[in-house]
């Protein structure tokens, strides 16, 4: 979902934060058939029980997918419902958060390689009616260097908060089915003032991909939800990926997300599974599976989505305030020096209310990771402390080799 330098919605465990993709299989690259999927338990017991680990601190469920030079690794922990004892479906549908953002760039990217969209023109030339500041570009949009107002709110070096719309607390669990239009989003963030002038610095905004979605609709005609399907969901195969749009509902097999909040000074704990996303649209509404994220993130790394030239400008890093890591266009780049034993990663995670979505991937795509982690969220630091631990005791059993994980980004 969200992450700003210190984003309203980086709040739970801060998989906002720091955003991944995962990347091309080895197997791609070497031109061979793809190798079979290891059931739990079979072949990777480390990994097993690493998940096993991750529900024991706290979290009700963990889908996790793995590729290396091993081959694929599929498993699952914890339970599919509070209350029952199935555990979640290894391959099962989630809310995906802000993994959206890296699809949506993709598509505006496609657009320009179609002469459709010029990525350093102004975004006003395709959204006229807005009133967008003219100086800022498509890239900045992709890049979040925009400068607009995140209508999710917006948290400032100094410490102070500029709410944004209600995404959190009793406030969002009474009114989770609210109808938002991504117009009426835009038009809060512009009504706010700018976070700073465009070009000049970077903090994420989910503004920015409300505002390519519109560009896109606006340049082909045709329905954000229909142009991710057309151009990447039915291409690649991705049978278990959906742009819910305003539908409260997961089509298919999946865990569910929980939210606890304070009402009259009690605690009370809700299934929130079912909600309608419009509230972070193609910034954040999607609905996927670990084999379809993994298969996305192999065929854009793998130069299946966008021409070379693009790609190049997609992975291109630009600075954020965290000096671990760079931005591109729709995803983040965790630097070597940062990681263990020297490992550049290149990711963008996601976060939704009870959901958290992981990708990694070395730059090469020989080693990926995708995983849906589910919970009752509650905002505490206890659990924002697991969800790192998490990341970490995951990212170094598949990229690290024993040494220190990746931190939380």
């Amino acid at each position: 979902m969200t992450r700003g330098t210190k984003n309203a919605n980086a709040r739970m465990p801060r998989v906002s934060r720091r955003a991944a993709v995962t990347a091309l299989a080895a197997s791609l690259l070497a031109g061979m058939a793809v190798p079979g999927v290891a059931a739990a338990g079979q072949g990777r017991p480390e990994l097993q029980e690493a998940i096993q680990e991750i529900v024991d601190s706290g979290f009700t469920g963990v889908q996790l997918r793995v590729h290396d030079q091993r081959g694929d690794w599929a498993g699952s922990a914890g339970v599919r419902k509070l209350g029952e004892a199935a555990k979640p479906p290894a391959n099962g549908q989630f809310r995906a958060g802000s993994s959206t953002k890296t699809f949506t760039a993709t598509v505006v990217l496609q657009l320009v390689a179609e002469g459709k969209v010029e990525l350093d023109a102004p975004a006003a030339r395709y959204l006229p009616q807005l009133g967008l500041d003219r100086r800022i570009t498509v890239r900045m949009l992709l890049q979040h260097t925009s400068g607009v107002f995140n209508y999710t709110g917006e948290y400032y070096p100094d410490g102070t908060v500029k709410p944004g719309i209600p995404w959190s607390g009793k406030e969002w669990v009474d009114n989770r089915f609210h109808t938002y239009r991504p117009e009426e989003l835009v038009a809060f963030a512009l009504a706010q003032q700018p976070r700073f002038e465009p070009g000049t610095d970077w903090s994420y905004a989910n503004t920015n991909y409300v505002l390519a979605r519109l560009l896109i609709e606006k340049v082909t005609g045709r329905s954000y939800g229909d142009e991710v399907q057309r151009r990447i969901v039915r291409p690649l195969g991705l049978r278990g990926t959906v742009m819910p749009g305003t539908s409260t509902e997961i089509p298919g097999p999946h865990a569910h997300g929980y939210y606890r909040f304070e009402d009259a000074g009690q605690p009370k704990t809700v299934d929130v599974t079912r909600q309608n996303p419009s509230w972070i649209s193609s910034a954040g509404e999607m609905i996927s599976t670990t084999r379809d994220l993994d298969t996305f993130i192999s065929a854009l790394l793998g130069g299946k989505l966008l021409p070379a030239p693009l790609l190049a400008e997609m992975l291109k890093p630009h600075p954020t305030p965290d000096p671990a890591s760079d931005y591109g266009l729709g995803l983040f780049e965790l630097h070597a020096d940062a990681n263990c034993g020297g490992t550049m990663l290149i990711n963008h995670n996601g976060h939704v209310q009870g959901y958290a979505t992981l990708m990694y991937s070395t730059p090469d795509g020989s080693k990926t990771l995708t995983a849906s982690l589910t919970f009752v969220e509650d905002g505490a630091p206890a659990q924002a402390a697991a969800y790192q631990k998490a990341v970490q005791k995951l990212t170094r059993l598949q990229f690290c080799d024993g040494q220190a994980g990746v931190a939380d980004r």
